[in-house]
Order: C-alpha cells, then sequence, then structure tokens
C-alpha cells in the first residue's frame, strides 16, 4: 500500500486522498507534504483532503503485455491484459490514472463515461485503487 495515498474504506468508504495548499486551494494527487506545486504560490502549508469518489473518463487504453523488471509479475501466471482509464475528477478536474476494475474491458468503457472509484488488489496482492463504471457490480 501506497501510505496516506487512499483511505481504508471505513464508514466514509473508499476514497483517494491528497493535499490542499491553504494559501492558494491548489489540491494534489498524489499527496504532497513539503510545499505547494503551484509556481505561482509559496505556500507551505498542506491539509489532507478526500478527493471526489466520481469523475469522468477522459481516456483509456489497455496493457496486453507482462510489464518488465523491475514490476513483479509470476511468469507461472498466466497473463491477463488489463484497461487503464484517465479520471477527471468530478470537483478537483484534475485527471487520475488507475487500472479498471477486474472484469472491466476497454470496449467497456468510453470518454465521458461516469466512473467510480473502488478498492482494489494489484498482482502481488498489495491494495491499489480501481474504477468502475457507476452501475456497475463486482
Amino acid at each position: 500500500m501506497v501510505t496516506g495515498w487512499f483511505t481504508d474504506g471505513g464508514k466514509e468508504g473508499f476514497r483517494l486522498l491528497g493535499t490542499r495548499c491553504r494559501d492558494c486551494s491548489s489540491v494534489f494527487f498524489p499527496r504532497e507534504d513539503a510545499f505547494c506545486r503551484n509556481p505561482a504560490c509559496a505556500g507551505d502549508v498542506l491539509e489532507e483532503v478526500a478527493l471526489s469518489e466520481r469523475g469522468r473518463v477522459w481516456s483509456y487504453t489497455d496493457g496486453r503485455y507482462r510489464p518488465p523488471a523491475p514490476y513483479v509479475c509470476d511468469p507461472d501466471v498466466p497473463w491477463e491484459p488489463y484497461a487503464l482509464v484517465a479520471v477527471e475528477l468530478e470537483a478537483e478536474r484534475m485527471v487520475v490514472l488507475g487500472q479498471a476494475a477486474p472484469g472491466v474491458r476497454t470496449t467497456d468503457l468510453a470518454v465521458g463515461m461516469e466512473v467510480e472509484v473502488v478498492p482494489g488488489v494489484l498482482a502481488d496482492g498489495r491494495p491499489t485503487w480501481h474504477w468502475r463504471p457507476v452501475g456497475a457490480t463486482a
């Protein structure tokens, strides 16, 4: 797990976590804890914020090949292509990348489609986030 990038999904539900600059209100993901990345701002007080649960597909593609080292990939497990999704978050108007939820293929996606962030697991068992079309199950 990348510490501090998302919640554990408690009573508030699963959410990506970013930071917001107290001076200029710029929001960052992945989070920034040292200084404001806005070049027009000298702020250095950043507060953790939960990001939008939903957004719209900005772009997407598929991963059809086994990634090269240093990525962890068990050669004894058959390779399964997966969809990668770039999502523009509703409130923040920023684009966040991530894998589509298991079972979601590129043929299930369309630019502008509404998606939601859900908990996921990487091939090596580490927790992450996935994007799932709103209304889709599991």
